[in-house]
């Protein structure tokens, strides 16, 4: 599936998103942002095997941008025009709410949206993936906070689709 890297859509959301978050100085815990981004896609790619093969480009494409509308400063139009609008509508999707605390941003709403696609519910389980393995490994309090999160989170976005990718999740964040 590595060949997946490749493929032009994918390799201009990369180039796009790493270039996006720099331009923005835009960290993760001091390190550049596409280490992020590139944890979400080694999910992606464990996991992409769930989703038919038309829908894989951009399910990589979109784990590479699904932050850049949200902590980049880029707009849904920005997304579309470096990649397309399949990818354009995941980054929109997984683009939080307005809101004073996480669970304000992370409203009902916000994930409808992202349960209105497949794809960018895979994707988001993705995020969660990078992040709370990233919290563990590091022993942030942050894994305190997916942990607590856990079940709110499978509740508004489980799907037997992606049972492996729960299971995966549940693993890390377990005790």
């Amino acid at each position: 599936m590595k060949e997946l890297l490749l493929h032009p859509l994918v390799q201009a959301a990369q180039h796009y998103a790493t270039r996006a978050h720099a331009d923005t100085n835009h960290l993760y815990d001091g390190r550049p942002y596409a280490t992020h981004l590139s944890m979400v896609v080694e999910h992606a790619l464990q996991f992409v095997h769930l989703l038919a093969e038309d829908e894989r480009p951009i399910a990589l494409a979109g784990a590479w941008v699904h932050d850049a509308i949200e902590d980049a400063r880029q707009t849904y139009n920005d997304v579309k025009q470096a990649t397309n609008e399949a990818v354009a509508e995941v980054a929109y999707a997984l683009t939080n709410e307005k809101g004073r605390t996480r669970k304000e941003r992370a409203d009902a709403r916000y994930y409808a949206g992202i349960r209105a696609s497949h794809v960018a519910t895979f994707v988001k389980i993705c995020d969660r993936l990078a992040n709370a393995g990233y919290s563990t490994v590091t022993r942030s309090s942050m894994r305190d906070v997916y942990r607590r999160e856990q079940p709110d989170f499978r509740a508004a976005l489980y799907s037997d689709r992606f049972a492996a990718m729960w299971q995966a999740l549940d693993e890390l964040l377990g005790d």
